[in-house]
């Protein structure tokens, strides 16, 4: 599954949410990291195929010869980032009726650890009675960002990918802080790619579970907009190349249980599909 070898090229590309339509779409790429053999690499994916790339992602490349079906390779986190940067209450369907809109981004960090990549299981951890998903789109940062223009900020995008926010949200509410409600191990998976060149600020972005579509909304009703965030969170902390933004969730978020497969899809970038076990499973 997402990228294994046990899986037909064909039921891949369709689980990833590669359609014919997305192939050759003037000005969008869609970029994936993964694994074939002992090797790790970043690649252009064109169709049901990965072609590898040579020099440096977020700076100078250029694409080889040599590709690989996307059944022979296992997709990786899409970066390794320096930093995770999560958005709370980004959608007013988030927001409780009582609650204000927020005046600026409010951000909250997830640790680098708790990331995984698509098909890989989300841990339900001990001691938490409810956990729930949080379908997001996340920016990928490109180029290090210090102080950025709302007006440039796109510039250091490189583009963006699915996120889930998996949340513990008993411990969200009576932790003084959000470091296991939101980084537990295995608490955010991320890709399946990045994909650039499409209307970041316009995407449908759903969750289903088991099939199921249990949260669905475009981002243009976020709060604050790609380019808003970059900006903000730039003149706080520098951005490095592969750092991540999670830009919040919409609506009412669905709590996972052992045995659910929960996706999280944006249009034009594709599928997110994750199990969900127990810890000790």
């Amino acid at each position: 599954m997402c990228g294994t070898v046990l899986a037909a090229a064909s039921a891949l590309v369709m689980m990833l949410g590669l359609g014919a339509a997305d192939e050759g779409s003037s000005g969008v790429t869609r970029y994936a990291r993964f694994r074939i053999g002992n090797r790790v690499a970043y690649g252009v994916v064109e169709g049901d195929r990965i072609r590898r790339i040579r020099g440096d992602l977020f700076g100078q490349w250029e694409p080889t010869d040599t590709t690989y079906g996307l059944a022979q390779v296992q997709l990786l986190v899409p970066t390794r980032p320096s930093k995770v940067i999560a958005t709370a209450g980004n959608y007013k369907s988030h927001l409780n009726e009582e609650a204000p809109v927020p005046e600026h981004p409010e951000f909250f960090f997830k640790v680098p650890s708790c990331l995984i990549a698509c098909g890989e299981p989300i841990v339900i951890p001990p001691g938490t009675k409810r956990v729930d998903a949080e379908a997001e789109l996340v920016i990928v940062i490109g180029k290090r960002a210090k102080n950025v223009a709302p007006e440039d900020a796109l510039d250091y995008v490189l583009g963006v990918t699915c996120g889930n926010d998996v949340s513990a949200r008993d411990w969200q509410q009576d932790d003084v802080q959000w470091w296991r409600a939101k980084g537990s191990d295995t608490f955010g998976p991320c890709g399946p790619f990045i994909v650039s060149g499409i209307a970041y600020d316009d995407l449908l972005l759903q969750c289903r579970v088991n099939g199921q579509v249990r949260q669905s909304q475009r981002t243009r009703d976020m709060i604050f907009g790609v380019a808003e965030l970059v900006s903000f969170a730039s003149r706080h902390v520098t951005l490095e190349p592969g750092d991540l933004i999670f830009t919040g969730t919409p609506g009412k978020t669905p709590t996972l249980h052992p045995g659910d497969a929960v996706d999280v899809e944006l249009e034009g970038v594709g599928v997110l599909r994750n199990p969900v076990v127990a810890a000790g499973d």
